[in-house]
């Protein structure tokens, strides 16, 4: 048992206390978990788009203030009453979307939408008795994902906990529990596309370029990468994307660029930067008969997609995924195994390394377009 359980931990987080303003890192008090909930000392997370989507606001329904992050690795603190299959010592990975492995979703083969721990981007508190586990001098902080893994220590639903392989190295695999999943899995697990077939892929982020390794995997001849920013272009040839088109290049709509490059129309798009117009293009650049446009970017709340219905009736398919498909507990463990065998690779992945007092800097990274994922080293700050 260890030492803290049961116990309020003081330790440090970085705070949003406002929309689009630095993060503050103060003292906060994590208190113990509750049924079937879990507490964690998170080692490494990473900075992901989402947390900048939700920082700025601009799309969503503001909550603050708020902890931040989803995209970590940690050890387990301490355990909470009925959580059986996770013990202190444990080497975890928190996901936002999680799996109880009871509701008709978990029994499902077709789905990885959790009725109890799907994502839910609004609620800001446990599921067990609708409170923050986080304080500052008695002020609740609200909780984000059900991660919150910019804090030292953080509490999530055992759900939404992926119990890994202790060899595994945790400044890598962190990048596991959103982003490298998310775009990986929406092309193996979704797209799935037939060897030899092209492949779109709009937005090269570190999601989108992980969709392309995806694609690279499945023997796709043709890769062709879409962006706007042309500084990602060389990088992206690393993750086997072969040919470049930015928008902004051309005088007619990219979908348009594409069917005259393919003949037609590519076999798979994948959309990756969450982009509405980026959305419609990606799906009305798939071959008719069968082309398949997955969406994996998340759009603001507002958004209307349209397009014309023959489009449909031409046999084009649209689809949308979250996390790539992949089940919290049962699929992440063997992810993390093929990372350990070689057989997938994310040390390309990641582009910059920060301490926890250095997070604002990683935010400029990613505002500035800068490298892909960055790492924040949570431990002596």
């Amino acid at each position: 048992m260890s030492s803290t359980a049961g116990r309020v931990i003081r330790c440090k987080a970085a705070i949003a206390w406002e929309a689009g303003k630095p993060l503050a890192i103060e003292e906060v008090e994590v208190a113990p978990p509750q049924a079937m909930e879990v507490r964690l000392k998170i080692l490494y997370t990473s900075l992901c788009h989402t947390d900048i989507f939700f920082w700025e606001a601009k799309g969503q329904t503001p909550l603050f203030p708020r902890i931040l992050g989803h995209e970590a690795a940690g050890i387990v603190e301490s355990v909470g009453e009925g959580v059986t299959e996770l013990k202190p010592g444990d080497h975890v990975l928190p996901i936002f979307t999680g799996e109880c492995k009871e509701c008709a979703h978990c029994k499902s083969e077709e789905s990885n939408l959790c009725e109890l721990l799907r994502i839910n981007t609004d609620r800001g508190v446990m599921i067990h008795d609708g409170k923050s586990r986080f304080s500052i001098k008695g002020q609740p902080i609200y909780h984000f994902l059900g991660t919150s893994t910019f804090s030292e220590y953080t509490v999530a639903h055992s759900g939404c906990v992926a119990k890994i392989n202790p060899l595994a190295p945790l400044d890598k695999v962190c990048i596991v529990s959103c982003g490298f999943c998310t775009g990986m899995g929406a092309t193996v697990n979704v797209a799935k596309p037939p060897k030899g077939s092209t492949v779109a892929v709009f937005g090269l982020g570190a999601v989108g370029l992980a969709a392309a390794e995806g694609a690279r995997l499945c023997g796709a001849s043709r890769i062709i990468g879409v962006d706007v920013n042309p500084r990602k272009f060389e990088l992206a040839k690393n993750f086997g994307v072969t040919e470049f088109v930015n928008p902004k290049d051309h005088d007619k709509p990219v979908q348009e660029v594409l069917a005259e490059m393919t003949g037609g129309g590519v076999d798979r798009s994948l959309e990756c930067s969450g982009n509405i117009n980026s959305i419609i293009s990606a799906f009305e650049s798939v071959h008719d008969g069968w082309g398949v446009a997955v969406i994996v970017g998340i759009p603001n709340k507002d958004d209307v997609f349209k397009t014309n219905p023959m489009n449909f009736l031409c046999e084009r398919t649209l689809k949308g995924t979250f996390f790539g498909h992949y089940r919290a507990r049962s699929d992440i463990p063997i992810v993390v195994e093929k990372c350990l065998n070689k057989e997938l690779e994310l040390d390309k992945f990641i582009t910059h390394s920060v301490t926890f007092p250095e997070i604002n800097k990683a935010f400029e990274l990613m505002l500035n377009g800068e490298g892909l994922r960055c790492v924040i080293r949570m431990e002596g700050c």
